[in-house]
């Protein structure tokens, strides 16, 4: 039995979130300079999110790039930039053809104006698709983001729409980006690191997390199945004990 015939259909996670992580490590490990391995995680991306989408995962979100990798050197961030739109452009089309549909999330309008016009020109052409979401995480931060859910909360009070007594969890996590969609049932993150790095902190809260030795350019579909299996083997209490968890 291969690994996709031992994922149970019935026990699937509804959203899986991945930090793409080792690109630069990989490349080092071959002589390359970093961007060589940024170049390389583009065929683990594509082959992720068909793996989901065959799978019947119904949304899938990357983080691409965090507002403090605008610090990297100049060359490297440019060539990520050309990356992303030669990416965009390239698969747009057969992401529209599978069903998929992509969305964004985090400070897009300090990415360069040839990104965001190639990105909404995507968002556009796939808005229509149900099969699978996928949502690219750009200058974005967790931090940043719920700050700025704070403040657009604060104003709602300031401005008499709502009452202090108002604000709950609830109430707080309709400001952030990710208020369409459900939280992430599993992270992956790549590389052997064990951290989250200011990635969907709020929305991570009783997220199953998963780490994989694997650089990000080697990961492949056999990678996100051995993921998700090891997912349904764990048991999900959300604070509760066991005889109150229902399934």
């Amino acid at each position: 039995m291969d690994l996709k015939d031992r994922i149970d259909k019935d026990k699937l996670p509804r959203h899986i979130a991945l930090i793409m992580d080792g690109n630069g490590r990989w490349a080092r490990q071959r002589g390359k300079e970093r961007v060589f391995g940024h170049e390389n995680g583009v065929e683990a991306v594509r082959d992720t999110v068909k793996a989901a989408a065959d799978t019947g995962i119904r949304y899938l979100t990357f983080f691409a790039f965090s507002t403090e990798n605008w610090c990297r050197p100049q060359h490297e961030v440019s060539t990520l930039m050309d990356l992303l739109v030669d990416a965009i452009r390239n698969e747009s089309p057969e992401l529209n053809e599978n069903g998929v549909r992509l969305q964004a999330i985090g400070d897009l309008d300090s990415l360069p104006e040839h990104c965001r016009s190639q990105l909404a020109e995507a968002i556009s052409l796939t808005a229509a698709n149900n099969r699978l979401t996928v949502t690219v995480a750009l200058s974005y931060s967790a931090r940043w983001e719920i700050v700025n859910a704070a403040k657009n909360i604060a104003k709602k009070v300031a401005s008499g729409e709502i009452t202090p007594g108002q604000v709950d969890q609830e109430l707080l996590a309709g400001e952030l980006l990710t208020r369409d969609m459900p939280d992430p049932d599993l992270l992956i993150r790549t590389s052997g690191e064990l951290r989250l790095s200011n990635f969907l902190l709020w929305q991570l809260a009783y997220t199953e997390l998963y780490f994989t030795p694997v650089f990000w350019p080697d990961f492949r579909r056999k990678h996100l199945y051995q993921a998700i299996i090891d997912y349904q083997r764990r048991e999900r209490r959300f604070g509760k004990v066991k005889n109150q968890v229902v399934l």
